[in-house]
């Protein structure tokens, strides 16, 4: 059985410092059918531990009724974390709030306890055993001493900042809580509490977060800069949760805790009021920002992203229509995570992906290390002038890091052209180069000398790097220095014989570890391809695939079996008035596979309009929050199946004056008018006009749609 404990600056397994990573996924809004493709395409990016909301509403809506089948089976959820090699953090409420309806609390409870619920009260203390109880029986001999998968528990979440009683009367209730679930049985070796906004822990380990921007914020204007981009030894984001109101401080001593993190925004869940757009350099930038300030855990919420499932009474989304204070997409929670509703990875997952394998390879050093964050370093976000930087060393050892962060979600940072960084403490050292707006980086200290170039991993024996200026790849002593492009496209793989091998790939890269071999699938939009590092022994080239050796230990592959193409999209156009635009879409039968290759078509859809909602047989399967000009609509369609798909797609209008109402980062042209009927046609021999009604001073358009497919390729590594 593996051990975990901690200190108060790291978590242990089995005695040794560990750095994990740990993502979010919600198995009760994904299919059950692709749970492993999820969690081997997470581990695949850097993912050591899957956490998971149980939902209760997902599973009692209706009172007595209890549902633990399909996409809602959890027994079946954490059997394939364990069969994926990977741990878990069960994160079991009762209330979780996960943007899901009353915070995950069904209604009947809500009118059971109105008033009452996540207090001491003795009757809504009752349902919730009963609850604990249910879910207990579903994970009973899962745990980490049974040889399962969970390692830990999160009791209750934001309890004390976003509702729930504070000071010793919170205290109070979490302890109480903590104790029935271990009166039932849970056991694990890590009970944690999140510990922003005053949330009371009661003594479990507390979880820290940070997001770079907040749908959830009441105003519809850019806000002010980000915390979460500066070095500091504060832990705290205030920002969390302050649709709720803004907690104060931490009811917890930072000295007898490590610095973990359970909800770094992987992105952000965009509401109809504010409609930020994550992206991969706003992920990338905060989490360096986040280890440069000691934090020896990035867990991020959400990792993939899902749909909320259909309920039995109601919908299932937060809303107002409950008291909530945001109103969020009925089926779509997308997230921006690293991986999508359909599981398409995007650049956060490359850039989380980057980070993981160096932590991997060199985290628990790291993990031991003190951090420096010099008296010069800039104190607020809104300083875009000053370095940002920071330490962490070893004095013992004479090694560490230095932690550069150049980068302000929406806004400029300086350009330091000849720049010098001069540390004075823990060692003496000096960086000199150019640092432009927009880099974060992690350059290594050793013996009061810093290198030049990005520690990435360890490679049978060498050691691997990456340049921040463009170049090739290159090879001298133990050291492989890769471009930063190829470092965002690099999986480390390692064979049951124990070889370590670099795939490059533009293309999704997992595994799944067999007794015998490792199976290697490639998920590509194109032509599949990769790069491969072997520093011990060529691989057999896979079948399928033709050969170039580019220099010495490295040969590129590339897919010469034919492929299908994706089928065909036509869309007919049935109505239009002030309010929306109606079409029809239809999707062609897929067309003939013979190698087995066509894993996924994505429906592509761009539109102009406040929100879009796709239909399949009058039932809703698929909606969209506009986010401004230039974003995508996707919507995987394995799901539906392979034949032939017919779909309603409505449009909503985006009226001038919801300017005052809505934030976008940016407007799309409105047209100021009174409105207008006119013949469909062509306007001109480029531009079809399908629509017979011009909107009154809105806009709701239809500007595109196309299918796209994914082609999955295999091969093994022995």
């Amino acid at each position: 059985m593996t051990d975990y404990t901690f200190d108060e600056k790291s978590l242990f397994r089995d005695g040794k410092r560990w750095f994990p990573v740990m993502g979010e996924i919600h198995y009760s809004r994904y299919p059950h059918q692709y749970w492993k493709e999820a969690l081997l395409k997470m581990k695949a990016g850097g993912v050591d531990i899957v956490s998971a909301y149980t939902i209760w509403i997902h599973h009692e809506e209706i009172e007595n009724e209890w549902d633990f089948t399909g996409d809602r089976n959890l027994r079946a959820f954490v059997e394939t974390v364990k069969e994926c090699g990977l741990t878990m953090f069960l994160r079991v409420g009762p209330w979780v709030h996960a943007e899901v309806r009353n915070g995950g609390f069904p209604d009947w409870l809500m009118a059971k306890c109105k008033g009452t619920t996540r207090t001491n009260d003795k009757a809504y203390f009752a349902e919730v055993e009963k609850y604990y109880k249910k879910i207990y029986e579903q994970v009973e001999g899962l745990f980490a001493k049974d040889g399962g998968p969970i390692i830990g528990i999160q009791v209750e979440n934001e309890y004390g900042h976003c509702g729930g009683l504070t000071g010793k009367e919170g205290e109070d209730h979490m302890l109480a809580l903590t104790q029935m679930l271990k009166q039932i049985g849970f056991d694990a070796p890590l009970y944690t509490a999140t510990g922003w906004g005053g949330a009371v822990t009661a003594g479990l380990l507390p979880v820290m977060g940070g997001y770079c921007d907040a749908p959830w914020d009441p105003r519809p204007e850019e806000i002010e800069p980000s915390g979460n981009f500066v070095f500091t030894y504060e832990r705290n984001d205030h920002a969390i949760g302050s649709d709720f109101g803004l907690g104060e401080g931490v009811t917890f001593d930072m000295k007898k805790f490590p610095y973990l993190t359970a909800e770094l925004g992987g992105g952000l869940q965009v509401t109809y009021k504010r409609r930020p757009i994550a992206k991969a350099k706003d992920i990338a930038a905060m989490s360096i920002a986040k280890m440069g300030s000691g934090c020896n855990l990035l867990g991020y919420y959400m990792y993939h992203g899902g749909t909320n499932p259909d309920g039995k009474v109601t919908s299932l989304q937060e809303t107002k229509a409950t008291g909530s204070f945001c109103e969020l997409p009925e089926k779509t929670y997308d997230f921006r995570a690293p991986l999508g509703e359909y599981g398409q990875a995007n650049g956060t997952y490359k850039e989380i992906r980057r980070l993981a394998l160096f932590v991997h390879d060199w985290g628990e050093k790291l993990c031991a290390m003190d951090t420096y964050i010099p008296k010069e370093n800039p104190l607020t976000p809104e300083n875009f002038k000053d370095l940002r930087y920071s330490v962490r060393y070893d004095k013992e050892n004479e090694k560490g890091y230095l932690f550069v962060n150049n980068y302000q979600r929406r806004n400029e940072m300086l350009d330091h052209y000849d720049a010098d960084i001069f540390i004075k403490e823990p060692v003496e050292a000096k960086f000199h180069g150019d640092i432009k707006n927009g880099e974060c980086f992690i350059l290594p200290i050793r013996y009061g000398t810093i290198d030049e170039n990005v520690p990435l991993c360890k490679l049978n024996g060498y050691e691997v790097f990456y340049a921040r200026t463009p170049g090739k790849n290159t090879a001298f002593g133990t050291t492989i220095l890769l471009s930063s492009t190829d470092s965002l496209n690099a999986n480390k793989i390692t064979s049951p014989s124990g070889k370590e091998y670099l795939i490059i790939s533009e293309g999704l890269v997992y595994t799944e570890n067999l007794a015998d071999k490792t199976k290697v699938y490639l998920e590509s939009r194109n032509i599949p391809s990769f790069k491969i590092i072997d520093t011990k022994d060529r691989i057999a080239t896979p079948a399928g695939f033709l050969r170039n050796e580019i220099e010495e230990h490295v040969n590129s592959y590339i897919y010469s079996a034919s492929t299908p193409f994706a089928p065909a999209v036509k869309k007919t156009f049935v109505s239009q008035d002030q309010k929306k635009a109606v079409y029809k879409i239809n999707v062609e039968k897929w067309p003939a596979d013979h190698f087995g290759t066509l894993c996924d078509v994505f429906l592509k859809i761009s539109y102009t309009g406040n929100c879009a909602r796709l239909y399949k047989d009058g039932k809703l399967v698929a909606d969209n929050i506009y986010c401004g000009p230039g974003n995508t609509w996707e919507i995987g369609l394995k799901r539906f199946g392979r034949e032939e798909q017919e779909f309603t797609l409505e449009i909503d209008s985006l009226e001038a004056s919801q300017k005052g109402q809505i934030y976008l980062e940016n407007w799309p042209y409105i047209p100021n008018n009174d409105g207008a009927e006119f013949e469909a046609g062509f306007v001109s021999d480029a531009i079809k006009i399908d629509n017979q009604f011009s909107p009154k001073n809105a806009v709701c358009s239809l500007d595109g749609i196309t299918s796209e497919h994914s082609l999955l390729v295999e091969f093994d590594l022995v």
